[in-house]
């Protein structure tokens, strides 16, 4: 972070200290104007950890918690914003039984003692509104036999952070403005003396969805997690402004029905997200609610949606990372991945990307970044996009992409022989005046994934270009690499003398893994980013490696059911019900 941007935080930290407590001074709530109704989804497994006091948050261990959660020192600032973000308020409601509710009540009216006049790092506009959702949807179980003193501080806690929202939401542009504005709008309608805010809010969020959503249900971030969270916040406004007999902009509703059908090509054959540009699978049941909620017809974009191209045949989905990522402020969490691939079949993922390594400290974010955590042709020591100044691998800086793809560009077509994918990008040509071409074909059933991925000098000036590099070095010429990175749960082993790779899924079917024999085939160590997790996961990549010596080189590959494998297999075992090993 530069000098500037370090003093821009703490002027907007100082002030939103400042707005918590002056919101103070305002009317105080009293009451619900209803009765709020949940509509955040809880853990019931990580409810029943809380109670227990041995749990996870944010990647961190908590073992034997016998004090009260504010006690627990925050390793960084993601246990931090986990911690004041109530999220777990919904695990705890999903359990629902006296020791939840104890756990619960202790730990937010502890919360309103300690940090509900304006104190502590919870009160910034995207946390705050998070917090706020989850104490009115829960507040009859959080108010359940408390004394009159109690209930009165709770809800001048509730007014105070609408308050602070009404101020404050200005502050922070994208997913955190739209999630306090949702926030605004759910405590307009839920707490009485506070509908006044609802009129501003609800037209501000509209504004912004014109800004933030595009044409074509996309969010500059290109993050299908994020588009997924927007979603539901907005059918969460949307929803409250409803039931308060409110009109819904046009604006609003306008946004929903654009990014449902993005949002549906953006999901795999498993119901889970494309892990792309920092996003996750989303929370079990997340995608599904917010669907259901936007209503309307089940429509699947066609093409490009965000950027994605989606090759769906049988059990089996492809997606295809076929845009350049973001720059400038969008880019904070976007990765040089593009034409990377994932691969699912029915409920198991095959082919992924590595993921986001945030949640694993600097180091882990950096590499999850980088060309080689994502299954798609790597030039050897570069990645396709680069931060800032950066010219190799991604490495240390503001975080922003300062250099993309210049050319990007993807056709899929669809015929009696299945769908068919030819897309390229000139990300290398800068470096080594590469250009990289890949095309893929999925097979009508689905059982079986043709590819041909091409790496060379396509135009005057990249040959150019490429005689230089060549000419420093020399008979090494350009190595890359083609990467395939496999779940953590496939089984992976070559075969054939080396020359194939099978892979053994949860559900039993087999795929096997083959080439043309240009380049050379090897299983490496590879990485299974996963967001909750006190570590990486341990996984294993297929590698095709060649070099281009003469301008241009071409392999081909397969990746096919094997043939005794059914057309359709019963896979309705949990992972969770599995026999565990004696």
């Amino acid at each position: 972070m530069r000098q500037g941007e370090t003093g821009q935080v703490a002027r907007t930290g100082w002030a939103d200290r400042l707005h918590a407590r002056l919101a103070g001074f305002s009317r105080p709530v009293r009451a619900f104007a209803g009765s709020p109704e949940p509509r955040t989804i809880g853990s019931f497994a990580k409810g029943r950890q809380l109670v227990s006091g041995t749990f996870q948050l944010a990647g961190f261990l908590v073992e034997d918690l016998d004090r009260s959660l504010w006690d627990i020192p925050a390793p960084d600032e993601w246990f931090e914003s986990e911690l004041h973000g109530f999220t777990w308020l919904d695990d705890l409601a999903a359990v629902g039984d006296g020791p939840a509710r104890s756990c619960a009540q202790a730990w937010a009216h502890d919360w309103v003692a300690r940090f509900g006049k304006g104190e502590g790092p919870g009160w910034t506009p995207d946390l705050t509104a998070r917090r706020l959702i989850r104490m009115i949807n829960h507040g009859p179980l959080l108010l359940a036999g408390r004394d009159k003193p109690g209930t009165a501080g709770f809800f001048r806690a509730l007014g105070r952070q609408t308050v602070f929202l009404s101020r404050r939401w200005r502050s922070v542009e994208g997913l955190p403005r739209i999630e306090a504005l949702t926030g605004l709008i759910h405590a307009g309608h839920a707490l009485a003396g506070m509908e006044r805010h609802l009129p501003k809010a609800a037209a501000a969020l509209a504004r912004h969805c014109d800004r933030q959503v595009d044409s074509d249900g996309a969010v500059p971030s290109r993050n299908p997690q994020e588009l997924m969270e927007v979603l539901t916040l907005l059918t969460w406004a949307e929803a409250a402004l409803t039931d308060a007999g409110r009109d819904v902009p046009a604006a609003l509703r306008g946004a929903i029905e654009r990014i449902a059908p993005t949002l549906r090509a953006l999901r795999h054959a498993d119901g889970g997200l494309a892990r792309f540009h920092g996003g996750g699978r989303g929370a079990e049941g997340r995608l599904d609610q917010a669907l259901a909620a936007a209503g309307g017809r089940a429509i699947t974009a066609h093409g490009l949606a965000m950027g994605y191209a989606r090759l769906a045949a049988g059990r089996t989905t492809v997606i295809v990372d076929a845009a350049a990522p973001a720059t400038g402020a969008a880019s904070a969490n976007a990765h040089a991945s593009t034409l990377a691939m994932e691969l699912t079949s029915a409920r198991r993922p095959l082919i992924v990307s590595c993921g986001s390594g945030a949640s694993f400290g600097p180091d882990w974010r950096r590499a999850g970044r980088a060309t080689p955590l994502h299954s798609t042709l790597c030039v050897h020591g570069h990645s396709s996009s680069r931060l800032d100044s950066e010219t190799g691998l991604l490495g240390s800086g503001r975080g922003l992409l300062a250099e993309v793809p210049e050319q990007v560009w993807a056709q899929i077509d669809s015929d009696l022989d299945g769908v068919r994918l030819l897309a390229g990008h000139n990300g290398f040509a800068p470096s080594h005046g590469m250009t990289h071409v890949r095309e893929l074909h999925l097979s009508l059933d689905g059982r079986d994934l043709k590819g041909e991925d091409t790496l060379g000098a396509m135009t005057g000036p990249d040959r150019k270009r490429y005689e230089k590099v060549i000419g420093r070095l020399g008979a090494e010429g350009i190595r890359f690499g083609i990467r395939f990175h496999l779940h953590p749960d496939v089984d992976a082993a070559l075969d054939l003398g080396g020359t194939a790779v099978s892979m053994a899924l949860k559900s039993g079917e087999i795929w096997i893994f083959r080439h043309d024999g240009v380049g050379e085939l090897s299983l490496e160590p590879s990485v299974y980013l996963e967001q909750g997790r006190l570590k990486p996961r341990p996984a294993r990549q297929i590698v095709l490696s060649a070099t281009v010596l003469d301008q241009a080189c071409q392999l081909g590959w397969t990746l096919a059911k094997a043939q005794d494998t059914p057309a359709a297999i019963r896979d309705t075992l949990r992972d969770e019900d599995a026999p565990k090993p004696a």
